[in-house]
């Protein structure tokens, strides 16, 4: 089942996609810091409730 919201004339079901895109790809700085930007982003999301 969706989770609608609606008003008097339309109905809803936003969705989000977060894409990470650092600003220079250097591969060390974004291996680096993945997994903690990942774990971050889940952290936020439970604290949210977002699945």
């Amino acid at each position: 089942m969706h989770d609608w919201t609606s008003l008097s004339h339309v109905q809803w079901d936003c969705k989000y996609h977060v894409v990470f895109v650092p600003k220079y790809r250097e591969k060390k700085l974004y291996g680096k810091f993945r997994s903690r930007v990942g774990e971050i982003l889940r952290d936020l999301c439970c604290q949210r409730g977002v699945e």
